[in-house]
Formats: structure tokens, sequence, C-alpha cells
């Protein structure tokens, strides 16, 4: 028969200390990186969005061959006068192109809130598109930059969305189009 002699169960200090040095180490680099993973897809996800709303606006209207808005709204029901839009959107069909939701005009999506502290700002005061039947966006001073900032106006997680007149839109970082 075999016998165990001096069996150690457990760590010794030397081995503990070690594996809290390296937990310690993959912490101090790995949470600031998840931070920015968080922060990047949260932004990136609120940016497009939008961009799906504002593409589901402009194909209804060619669909429908009749005007649709997207314009920023604070109740889901009506659009509200101002070029800040991270308080929600909606969509609708708008057939006399007034960019006002009126009697018999149905909602077509409704977005809420971004999430608190995120700002979205359209350039131009542009509170509202509205795209014609044949998919142009009329009324627009020309190519209008919406601007999305997280709560610290950190640069590497701002994300822009360009709206042309021809109805073409395109997502931006900063340093590429107008996005400041």
């Amino acid at each position: 028969m075999y016998s165990i002699r001096n069996a150690a169960l457990g760590f010794s200090l030397i081995e503990l200390m070690t594996a809290l040095a390296v937990a310690s180490v993959l912490l101090v680099v790995g949470v600031p990186s998840f931070r920015y993973v968080t922060n990047a897809n949260r932004i990136t996800g609120e940016i497009n969005g939008l961009l799906g709303d504002l593409q589901l606006t402009r194909s209804e209207a060619i669909e429908q061959g009749r005007p649709v808005t997207i314009c920023r709204s604070v109740d889901g029901a009506t659009c509200a006068a101002a070029n800040t839009w991270q308080s929600g959107w909606i969509v609708f069909m708008d057939a006399n192109g007034n960019k006002t939701v009126d009697a018999g005009e149905s909602l077509l999506r409704v977005q809420q809130p971004i999430a608190a502290g995120d700002t979205l700002v359209a350039s131009g005061n542009i509170a509202a598109v509205t795209y014609n039947r044949e998919g142009y966006a009329f009324g627009l001073p020309g190519t209008v930059t919406m601007t999305l900032h997280d709560q610290t106006a950190n640069s590497a997680w701002t994300r822009c969305l360009a709206v042309s007149i021809v109805g073409q839109l395109q997502t931006q970082t900063v340093g590429t189009g107008a996005c400041l």
C-alpha cells in the first residue's frame, strides 16, 4: 500500500497572492475596455434606430405614393418644434405634407427617448423630415447632420447621421463629413 505523506490541501500563500495579482491586472485592463464596448454599442444602436426609422419613412413614402414624415416628439403622438431629438420621434403618413399629425393621418412608428444623458441634435434647427413619393426629402436646407453625443461628449463615441435632400442617408464618425 501506498501512504500519502504530507498531502497538501488548498493553496499556499504565494499561489493565492499570484492569482490575486493576475486577476487585478486583468480587471485594470478589462474594465475600461468593457466600458468602451458598452458605450460604443449603445450609441451605435441609437443612431441605427434613427437610421432605420428614416429608411422606413422614405420607403413608405415611395410605396404609398404620398408624403411621410418623421418628426421629433415628446408625447409619442404629436410633433414638437425643436432640433433636439433625444426625447423620441414618430413616423406618420402626412397626406398634406405639413409636418403635423392631422386627423386621419396614421402613426407608423413611435420611438421612445434614447438613453438618459445622451443628446441627439439636428443641424439647421430641423425638427422633422418629410419624404415625397419619389423618395426626396423636401423642405431641407441642404444636407442635415444629426449628431449623437453620449453624456461625456467623448468624440470616440459620437456618431452622426447625414440626411441629404435626395434621400441619401449616411452614418459618420467624428472627422468625416460634417460630424463634429
